[in-house]
């Protein structure tokens, strides 16, 4: 059965929420799950709800204006987080694991693909996901020059999960990305998909053969549990 991952991000110690990355724009999460947008209270329901992991972006942390790790950390002791906070490279990965059961190694604030094969090959798949963050079918990254075909490709030769976050349709409802899909489908047992996955989707999702999904919106306005 598909597993439900739910989606907080945080800021300023707060969940919050937003559309397409615009994240000047976000505002304090308004979920089902909790009268407040504390990212503890939060997990203490979803986990109540059969929540088994939870996917925690720190935006601050990404965005390098600061931090939310100790709230990474107390939300870690209740659930396992899946966690970004803006991997750099493999000593800002080793720091990370501190705070979560696993750590997200995206290509938007990632360095270089030297890097990313030199965490890969010293860290093992149970501590690492790598997020291949997309706009507009093409690699979101501030540092890399490398096309989807070629990370898909190099991502082959190793054991290790996937997210294909449209960053585009984050909060939007819009469904997910099936050509970003079909491109990653001979990895599809390790893809998590993100990013405006709807509820009627998932059983489409399972026939394809994926096991997890990021959802957000639709999971905090209740239309889809976690788990």
């Amino acid at each position: 059965m598909l597993e439900i991952i739910p989606v907080i991000d945080l800021m300023d110690g707060i969940a919050v929420s937003g559309k397409s990355g615009e994240r000047e724009k976000y505002r304090p999460l308004e979920s089902v799950y909790s009268p407040s947008p504390d990212p503890v209270n939060i997990a203490l329901s979803l986990r109540a709800a059969g929540a088994r992991s939870i996917y925690i972006a720190d935006l601050d942390a990404i965005e390098g204006t600061g931090s939310n790790l100790e709230a990474v950390r107390r939300v870690n002791h209740v659930l396992p987080v899946i966690l970004d906070a803006g991997v750099r490279d493999l000593e800002t990965f080793h720091f990370m694991l501190e705070f979560a059961s696993r750590v997200v190694v995206a290509t938007e604030t990632l360095k270089s693909t030297e890097e990313l094969e030199e965490i890969l090959r010293k860290y093992p798949p149970g501590r690492t996901v790598v997020s291949v963050d997309v706009k507009d079918m093409r690699l979101h990254s501030r540092n890399l020059e490398i096309g989807l075909e070629e990370l898909r490709d190099l991502l082959m030769g190793y054991e290790v999960d996937i997210i294909l976050l449209d960053i585009g349709s984050v909060g939007t409802s819009s469904g997910f990305n099936r050509e970003l899909l079909e491109l990653f489908r001979p990895l599809i047992e390790r893809v998590i998909p993100g990013g405006g996955v709807l509820p009627e989707e998932i059983p489409e999702l399972e026939a394809m053969g994926v096991r997890a999904a990021l959802v957000g919106r639709a999971l905090h306005e209740g239309m889809v549990r976690p788990g």
